[in-house]
Protein backbone atom coordinates (compact mmCIF):
# COMPACT_ATOMS: atom_id res chain seq x y z
CA UNK A 1 0.00 0.00 0.00
CA UNK A 2 1.54 3.32 -1.05
CA UNK A 3 1.17 6.72 0.58
CA UNK A 4 -1.11 9.29 -1.02
CA UNK A 5 0.21 12.62 -2.17
CA UNK A 6 -1.74 15.74 -1.24
CA UNK A 7 -2.88 16.07 -4.87
CA UNK A 8 -4.23 12.51 -4.83
CA UNK A 9 -5.94 13.22 -1.52
CA UNK A 10 -7.76 16.22 -3.00
CA UNK A 11 -8.85 14.16 -6.00
CA UNK A 12 -10.32 11.48 -3.71
CA UNK A 13 -12.19 13.72 -1.26
CA UNK A 14 -15.55 13.48 -3.03
CA UNK A 15 -15.36 9.71 -3.41
CA UNK A 16 -14.34 9.39 0.24
CA UNK A 17 -17.24 11.51 1.47
CA UNK A 18 -19.67 9.60 -0.76
CA UNK A 19 -18.42 6.24 0.54
CA UNK A 20 -17.25 5.24 -2.92
CA UNK A 21 -13.66 4.27 -2.09
CA UNK A 22 -12.41 0.72 -1.71
CA UNK A 23 -11.47 -0.21 1.88
CA UNK A 24 -7.71 -0.05 1.12
CA UNK A 25 -8.13 3.41 -0.36
CA UNK A 26 -10.18 4.55 2.65
CA UNK A 27 -7.33 3.45 4.91
CA UNK A 28 -4.72 5.28 2.80
CA UNK A 29 -6.93 8.37 2.70
CA UNK A 30 -7.52 8.44 6.45
CA UNK A 31 -3.84 7.76 7.21
CA UNK A 32 -2.86 10.69 5.01
CA UNK A 33 -5.38 12.96 6.76
CA UNK A 34 -3.99 11.88 10.13
CA UNK A 35 -0.42 12.75 9.07
CA UNK A 36 -1.05 15.87 6.99
CA UNK A 37 -2.50 18.86 8.86
CA UNK A 38 -3.19 20.75 5.63
CA UNK A 39 -5.24 17.94 4.11
CA UNK A 40 -7.04 17.34 7.40
CA UNK A 41 -8.09 21.02 7.43
CA UNK A 42 -9.11 20.76 3.75
CA UNK A 43 -11.29 17.72 4.49
CA UNK A 44 -12.93 19.56 7.39
CA UNK A 45 -13.58 22.60 5.17
CA UNK A 46 -15.21 20.44 2.50
CA UNK A 47 -17.40 18.74 5.10
CA UNK A 48 -18.47 22.12 6.51
CA UNK A 49 -19.16 23.51 3.04
CA UNK A 50 -21.32 20.52 2.15
CA UNK A 51 -23.19 20.90 5.43
CA UNK A 52 -23.83 24.60 4.92
CA UNK A 53 -24.71 24.42 1.24
CA UNK A 54 -27.01 21.49 1.90
CA UNK A 55 -29.15 23.73 4.09
CA UNK A 56 -29.66 26.43 1.46
CA UNK A 57 -32.94 26.80 -0.36
CA UNK A 58 -33.78 29.05 -3.33
CA UNK A 59 -35.27 31.51 -0.82
CA UNK A 60 -31.77 32.15 0.56
CA UNK A 61 -30.70 33.84 -2.70
CA UNK A 62 -31.73 37.28 -3.76
CA UNK A 63 -33.17 37.29 -7.31
CA UNK A 64 -30.15 39.17 -8.72
CA UNK A 65 -27.72 36.63 -7.22
CA UNK A 66 -29.80 33.76 -8.58
CA UNK A 67 -29.81 35.30 -12.05
CA UNK A 68 -26.02 35.84 -11.98
CA UNK A 69 -25.43 32.24 -10.91
CA UNK A 70 -27.73 30.86 -13.59
CA UNK A 71 -26.00 32.97 -16.24
CA UNK A 72 -22.57 31.84 -15.04
CA UNK A 73 -23.59 28.19 -15.28
CA UNK A 74 -25.16 28.73 -18.70
CA UNK A 75 -21.94 30.31 -19.94
CA UNK A 76 -19.84 27.57 -18.32
CA UNK A 77 -21.87 24.77 -19.93
CA UNK A 78 -21.80 26.55 -23.31
CA UNK A 79 -17.98 26.74 -23.17
CA UNK A 80 -17.53 23.19 -21.84
CA UNK A 81 -19.28 21.74 -24.90
CA UNK A 82 -16.68 23.14 -27.31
Amino acid sequence: MSDLSCAEFVELVTDYLEGALEPDDVQRFEEHADRCPGCDVYLDQIRRTIGEVGQLTPDHLEPQARDRLLEAFRTWTDHSAT
